[in-house]
C-alpha cells in the first residue's frame, strides 16, 4: 500500500455546519499516515493495487469494492467499473468522486468553521450519477489535511508509468534469410527497440517523471531452447565469417523445423524493463513492463561446412 501524505481528513460541509475529522493510522513519527483506499477515504488519486502488465497499456484491474487508482494505472470507482482518472480539472478518489484545489474566499473558510489548523488544502468534490449528471458529494468543498501535494509523488508515479509507450520489439536474425542446421545465428534487436523511455504526469505544483530503461531480453527460439542475453545483441555484417558465434546474444539449431508447425519455428522475444521515477524531491521505483515481438524462421537439415 502506497504511502500519502496528511493523517487526517477533515470534511469540510455546507456553511454553517460542523466541520467532521476522520483519522487515518499513521506511523510513529507522526508525518506520514498510510491511507486505505475506501469510502470513508477517498484522497485523491488513492493508489489500490500494483500490477504487472504483460504490455504497456494491458494490464489487470483490481477488484471490485475498492476504488481509486490500480497497477495498471486505470481509475475505478468503488464497484470496480472503469472511471476517467480526470474530469473537469478533478483527479477521481477512492470513492469514485473527484477533487481539485478550490479557491475559498475568507468569508466561505469562516462559514465553514474557520479555517483548520495545520497544513493542507481545500478541495472542491464533485460526484457524478449513473447518468453523468454531476452532484456535489457530502455537500461541499473538503479539506485534506498534510504538506502538499495532496496527491502523493508515488500516485503520480504510477500515472507516469501508466503512460509510458515502450517502442515495438525489431528482431533482427543474422545472417538474414532461411537459417542452417549448426550453423551459429546472431540474435538481435533493432535499436529503435532498446531506448530508454519516459513519461511525464502533474498536479498543481508537482511533477513526477517515470523512465522505463530495458534491461534484459529472453528469447524462445522456438525449438524448446531459451536464450537470456542482458543486452540487444550484436546485429551481423555482411563479410564476417558466417561460421562465427555471436559474441553475446546467438543461438545454434541443431535439428530442422520440418516437424514443426507450417515447417517454420516462431521465436518469440521478451523484453524486460525497469522503471524508476523521480519529482518533488523523492525517487523510486513501480513495477517493472515487459514488451514481446515474435518472428518465424524456417531451419534447414544441411550440414554448415567450414573450410
Amino acid at each position: 500500500m502506497l504511502r500519502v501524505i496528511g493523517r487526517v481528513l477533515v470534511v469540510a460541509m455546507l456553511a454553517l455546519t460542523p466541520v467532521v475529522t476522520v483519522s487515518t493510522p499513521g506511523f510513529a513519527d507522526g508525518g506520514i499516515g498510510k491511507v486505505k483506499c475506501d469510502k470513508q477515504n477517498p484522497q485523491p488519486g488513492c493508489d489500490v493495487d500494483v500490477g504487472t502488465p504483460a504490455r504497456p497499456g494491458n494490464g489487470g484491474g483490481n477488484g471490485g469494492g475498492t476504488g481509486g487508482r490500480g497497477g495498471d494505472g486505470k481509475c475505478r470507482n468503488p464497484e470496480g467499473a472503469e472511471i476517467p482518472c480526470q474530469r473537469n480539472g478533478g483527479w477521481a478518489g477512492a470513492d469514485g468522486c473527484y477533487y481539485k484545489p478550490a479557491d475559498l474566499s475568507p468569508t466561505m473558510i469562516e462559514n465553514m468553521g474557520g479555517q483548520p489548523a495545520g497544513e493542507g488544502g481545500w478541495y472542491e468534490k464533485v460526484c457524478y450519477g449513473a447518468d453523468g449528471q454531476a452532484t456535489t458529494g457530502l455537500g461541499g468543498p473538503v479539506w485534506i489535511a498534510g504538506a502538499p501535494p495532496a496527491v502523493s509523488p508515488e500516485i503520480l508515479a504510477r500515472q507516469a508509468r501508466a503512460k509510458l509507450r515502450l517502442p515495438d520489439v525489431t528482431i533482427r536474425m543474422n545472417p538474414p534469410g532461411d537459417q542452417l542446421v549448426n550453423l551459429p545465428i546472431w540474435l538481435a534487436l533493432d535499436p529503435s527497440s532498446w531506448k530508454t523511455q519516459s513519461a511525464t504526469a502533474s498536479v498543481p505544483g508537482v511533477s513526477v517523471t517515470a523512465t522505463a530503461r530495458p534491461v534484459m531480453v529472453s528469447w524462445a527460439m522456438g525449438d524448446g531452447t531459451t536464450k537470456t542475453c542482458d543486452g540487444p545483441g550484436t546485429a551481423w555484417t555482411p563479410g564476417t565469417d558466417p561460421a562465427k558465434a555471436s559474441p553475446d546474444c546467438g543461438h545454434v539449431y541443431r535439428r530442422s523445423s520440418a516437424g514443426a508447425a507450417g515447417g517454420t519455428y516462431t521465436v518469440t522475444v521478451t523484453v524486460t524493463w525497469e522503471v524508476s521515477w523521480a519529482g518533488a524531491g523523492q525517487s523510486g521505483t513501480v513495477p517493472g513492463m515487459t514488451t514481446t515481438g515474435q518472428v518465424q524462421t524456417q531451419v534447414q537439415e544441411s550440414q554448415a561446412v567450414v573450410r
